[in-house]
């Protein structure tokens, strides 16, 4: 780097600071333009009665304390929490996996490839898949049971097994993203600390949890921010699915969103943006909540 001389411009002094902005210029507008503003846009709109093409009528919090008393909105939100709770499944699922196909062994390649290959597969596909699993008679499923003597079950047709049912459909590519998230972190792993920790007398489940799991943390932290954030907005399956049946037992807040504010049931742009609201500020809880940790433990190794 050529130092500055006097008779450079500022822009030509201060180069260096100026062209990452730049290159950052547009990814930043776009950013601003199509996720913060929109943010902003839909709670002024949850002040509003509106049906999205007329008179807008302002109301105030009419919207959210609707939302207190509304039945649908309390299964949707609990539905929420069961996904939360059991997608998170997903997490320690793929660990083991990528641990498994982290290994030297013939055939690891083709193992990898069938692990994988429900990652590129589209939500739909992955719907419509497991609806004729679950089909009650035709289906792999009751095929299954019934050779073990049990009866056939209805599972997306059953109001208290319909939502778990769904949830097993999404955790199937889920587990095969955070798979993927784990094998590159294994691949980054630093193996002077796996032979150190030997050295020690670590193995099994000692060495994964003092000396492999500390190394894997960014990986960690990605797949329980991206997991989150697919439980939460998870949507195609439930329509794929069920519809948000039976009886709108399996709907969660984004299909409810969705059914209030777009569907044939009302048009209420105010109510579902009052949902959509609700909706993200429990993202922005966990979300938040992961980055103030990831960054109080890095302030704590740094010490």
């Amino acid at each position: 780097m050529t130092p500055a001389t006097p008779d450079q411009t500022w822009v030509q002094r201060n180069r260096m600071t100026i062209t990452p902005i730049l290159f950052l210029l547009p990814g930043l507008l776009f950013f601003i333009v199509y996720v913060i503003s929109p943010i902003f846009q839909s709670f002024s709109i949850s002040l509003y009665e509106w049906d999205g093409l007329g008179q807008a009528d302002y109301i105030g919090l009419d919207n959210y304390r609707e939302l207190m008393t509304d039945r649908s909105f309390e299964v949707s939100l609990w539905n929420n929490v069961k996904w939360l709770v059991l997608y998170l499944l997903a997490i320690p699922a793929g660990l083991f996996i990528a641990l498994f196909l982290n290994q030297t062994v013939p055939g690891i390649r083709l193992y990898k490839s069938l692990f994988f290959f429900p990652f590129v597969l589209s939500q739909v596909v992955v719907g419509l898949v497991f609806s004729w699993f679950y089909l009650p008679r035709e289906g792999l499923l009751n095929a299954v049971l019934g050779l073990f003597g049990a009866g056939p079950v209805n599972v997306l047709g059953d109001p208290g097994l319909a939502t778990y049912g769904i949830i097993a459909a999404g955790l199937w590519p889920q587990t095969a993203y955070c798979m993927i998230l784990y094998l590159t972190g294994l691949n980054a792993v630093n193996p002077e600390q796996i032979e150190a920790g030997r050295l020690d007398g670590a193995k099994g489940w000692r060495m994964l949890w003092h000396v492999v799991l500390p190394q894997l943390k960014p990986a960690t932290f990605i797949a329980f921010v991206v997991t989150i954030i697919g439980a939460l907005r998870s949507f195609d399956l439930i329509s794929i699915m069920t519809n948000g049946g039976p009886f709108g037992s399996t709907r969660v807040l984004s299909f409810l969103m969705f059914e209030k504010a777009l569907s044939e049931y009302g048009f209420r742009m105010g109510y579902g943006s009052a949902i959509a609201v609700v909706l993200f500020l429990i993202m922005l809880i966990f979300i938040g909540y992961f980055l103030w940790q990831m960054w109080h433990d890095e302030r704590v190794a740094r010490r």
